[in-house]
């Protein structure tokens, strides 16, 4: 039975601290969760030309392989975002981060693609699971008006994995045929993480409405003692009435979050389709057109460097205006980008229309992190924000057969029109459906 309390609530305390040590250390932490997640993710698009030369495969299998590392996804940002909120959000983090971590081993020892097919969907559950679990302990934990700035400085950091990844690959690819597995041992050095991560608080929202207020008041005290200790003082907060209550999944399809929920999930998959479209398959297809493997794999990480500014912009401008209308305006710019890539063909334009398109894909990703956990309360903030990010995953499983058709079928630019009808889908969903949550508290 649960029992009804007035008292000063997790929301109330965590809004009104400034932002001191204790959020930075979060800051570290999380982003490098994101910074191997982020580099892992992108392990695979590197090294399958290598993989396809060296094992004789064709596109069609590559896409397969592609696809299974986001069915891989789809189930554990499912699955994952369940689980935090049964068990908590630091447990969850720390599992799925060792999870994915472990599997990315194993992709460096597959022998034939069926193993590598089967690494990478054992992968994907553990990338997805820690991104939805990340995402909700970010929202939860920063107060309300710096949550989208410090979202932006995670991924930031996190990004920083995609081009170090690409550098990485740059060089042990071309050193030896077996170099391609290094790129997945590079990928698992995230399993540290839970050696790190000891002294990261749990999120006190979350005992809040399982009814553990006492749990929940001893992490504030330490909070609050913390930034008291530094010097910092803290404004008086509202007493509140608190009833706590376990979320169910089928919230999700209740007539007040329902519509949010299919909001996102198109959203989620249009994103997903537009995003890994371009990312995942941009060193394959310019092999495909005729530009050397090392070439090939220099443009990308020229690309990828432009994501870091990306992700800075977010932080900067992300909790100025509402979240929703530079959701928006970041997907049409997107698309425009991805036209102007598909319809050039020199190095040095193909390095600034993409380095441009990744740019503003990093500034995206960030905000509608953000955003996603914003439009769930929290009882089912890491389920609705996992089910959400999970179904974007899981249309991916199918995107690479879409890229792959269309590229056989119609030619390399017939890629970038797709592309761009996706973001411009997104920008269209958001813009008509997405609700205000600046400043809001949760």
């Amino acid at each position: 039975m649960n029992v009804i309390e007035t008292r000063i609530s997790a929301a109330a305390r965590l809004d009104r601290l400034p932002i001191f040590s204790f959020h930075r250390w979060i800051l570290a932490l999380l982003s490098f969760c994101f910074f191997f997640e982020l580099g892992d993710i992108n392990t695979f698009a590197p090294a399958a030309p290598a993989i396809r030369i060296q094992w004789g495969i064709s596109i069609n299998t590559i896409s397969l392989i592609t696809s299974a590392t986001f069915f891989g996804m789809f189930v554990g940002a499912t699955t994952g975002g369940w689980f935090s909120d049964r068990v908590g959000r630091k447990r969850g983090l720390i599992i799925a981060t060792f999870w994915f971590s472990f599997f990315s081993l194993l992709n460096a020892l597959a022998w034939e693609p069926v193993g590598l097919f089967v690494a990478r969907m054992l992968t994907g559950i553990g990338l997805s699971a820690m991104t939805a679990i990340g995402i909700t302990y970010i929202a939860e934990m920063f107060p309300a008006n710096r949550r989208g700035t410090f979202q932006g400085w995670v991924m930031f950091f996190g990004l920083c994995g995609i081009p170090v990844t690409a550098l990485v690959a740059r060089f042990v690819i071309p050193a030896a045929p077996w170099g391609w597995r290094l790129v997945f041992v590079w990928g698992a050095l995230g399993i540290i993480f839970p050696l790190l991560a000891r002294t990261l608080e749990e999120s006190p929202r979350w005992f809040e409405r399982r009814g553990q207020f006492a749990a929940a008041d001893e992490v504030l005290d330490r909070i609050e003692s913390q930034a008291l200790a530094q010097g910092l003082g803290l404004p008086p907060p509202h007493p509140v009435t608190v009833q706590p209550r376990e979320g169910r999944f089928g919230e999700l399809f209740e007539p007040f979050v329902l519509p949010r929920t299919v909001m996102l999930v198109i959203a989620w998959i249009f994103q997903t389709l537009g995003f890994y479209g371009f990312s995942a398959w941009v060193p394959t297809l310019l092999v495909e057109r005729g530009f050397t493997l090392v070439d090939s794999l220099t443009w990308v990480t020229a690309m990828q460097l432009f994501g870091l500014p990306g992700a800075l912009i977010t932080a900067l401008i992300s909790d100025r205006w509402q979240r929703k209308w530079w959701i928006t305006i970041l997907a049409v710019i997107i698309a425009c980008c991805g036209l102007a890539y598909g319809l050039t063909f020199e190095a040095l334009t193909i390095v600034i229309f993409g380095g441009l398109m990744t740019m503003f894909i990093q500034s995206f990703a960030p905000m509608l992190y953000a955003y996603t956990a914003e439009c769930f309360p929290t009882e089912v903030r890491s389920t609705g924000t996992g089910f959400t990010y999970g179904v974007g995953r899981l249309s991916n499983a199918f995107g690479p057969f879409v890229i792959a058709y269309l590229f056989a079928t119609y030619g390399y630019q017939s890629v970038f029109v797709y592309i761009a009808a996706c973001w411009m889908t997104v920008a269209l969903i958001i813009s008509l459906m997405g609700p205000r949550t600046k400043g809001k508290t949760l």
